[in-house]
């Protein structure tokens, strides 16, 4: 028994260890269904490329307003290749593999060395032993009070919004993802997948360049990339950093309360449901990350009270955006200014 419930509260509802159990039923792929959901977003998304690119002779800034459309159709290939690192788009591996890995072309995301960093994200969200890969890096209030003032700066910028949506995701999809950083060790296998991804990306931009030149390519890709890739973290950071999210260390952390308590239910106006592939509904995928990216709506139709779990609107989440540290006596995420009251109050 998890050392978060009593017996008394078996009878849950929303009992993690019982409910992963049973959203077991959820978790077959649909090939066809899977198939239809990458052709109606990868055409398009092909075809708006194009027209953008073509758009450009006629004026940039007519260009440009396509731009956030081709990032929500970008995005939403990306949840497909995150699908497929789940094993959660095809029914067999060579299928979510492979598609997974054309994708990882066209989001600038070697599939393989994310499928390993993300797996261990998976495993260890909210272990305050287990920090540091596939999360946005967060430190308990004692800890970034013991550092340095030039480890707190460091930080205070490191988890700032413009950083963290800005500065953040072009590093991450134009630079970091260029080398399996974290996996250096790993195995030839994820140097193979950033090596084989950035020669393919080089090809694509190569063939794009001699067409179109390269002034309006990278007018075009760049803001298409760097879109879908904000919009990602956002949605990454709103997932786990919000003010109930749960860390625990050693035997008192458990997986299933972590996925179910430290994950929210982002409801999102239904056509960004469409264009995020579902993935607000993140309390559900961390519990059972193998049900498709389509059926998980389903799963809550079955379980009305996952509607209200740690549930949040687009407008709500600007708060949690300023959200930085765990504080472990209130059990909580805080801000910094409500660190720093609280460290003069002791």
């Amino acid at each position: 028994m998890s050392p978060h419930m009593t017996s008394s509260e078996t009878a849950d509802p929303l009992d993690p260890k019982r409910l992963a159990r049973e959203l077991q039923a959820f978790r077959t792929p649909h090939p066809v269904r899977s198939s239809w959901e990458l052709g109606i977003t990868l055409a398009p998304f092909v075809a708006l490329l194009a027209a953008i690119l073509f758009a450009v002779d006629a004026g940039y800034w007519l260009a440009l307003c396509l731009t956030p459309l081709a990032g929500l159709l970008l995005l939403r290939l990306f949840i497909i290749q995150h699908d497929c690192g789940h094993g959660a788009f095809m029914t067999r591996r060579t299928g979510n593999d492979w598609i997974g890995r054309a994708l990882g072309v066209l989001t600038f995301t070697p599939y393989d060395c994310w499928q390993r960093s993300h797996a261990q994200h998976h495993a260890s969200t909210g272990n305050l032993d287990a920090r540091g890969m596939g999360d946005v890096d967060t430190l308990t209030v004692r800890e970034f009070l013991a550092g340095s003032r030039w480890q707190r700066l460091g930080y205070r910028t490191y988890r700032h919004p413009l950083v963290l949506l800005g500065l953040g995701p072009a590093y991450l999809f134009l630079l970091r993802h260029r080398l399996p950083i974290g996996l250096m060790k790993a195995g030839r296998k994820y140097w193979v997948s950033a090596m084989a991804t950035n020669a393919a990306i080089a090809l694509m931009l190569a063939g794009l360049i001699w067409a179109f030149g390269i002034a309006a390519v990278a007018s075009v890709v760049l803001p298409v990339l760097l879109t879908a890739a904000s919009m990602g973290v956002w949605l990454f950071y709103i997932q786990h950093q919000f003010e109930a999210a749960q860390w625990d260390k050693g035997d008192n952390w458990s997986f299933h309360h972590a996925a179910l308590e430290g994950s929210t239910y982002l409801e999102l106006p239904a056509v960004l449901r469409w264009f995020t592939g579902n993935i607000g509904i993140h309390h559900v995928h961390h519990l059972a990350s193998r049900i498709p990216f389509y059926r998980l709506g389903k799963v809550l139709d079955a379980y009305p009270d996952l509607k209200t779990k740690n549930r949040y609107t687009w407008h709500q989440t600007f708060k949690p955006m300023l959200l930085a540290l765990w504080d472990e006596d209130q059990r909580k995420m805080v801000t910094f200014g409500e660190a720093k009251r609280r460290a003069k109050l002791a």
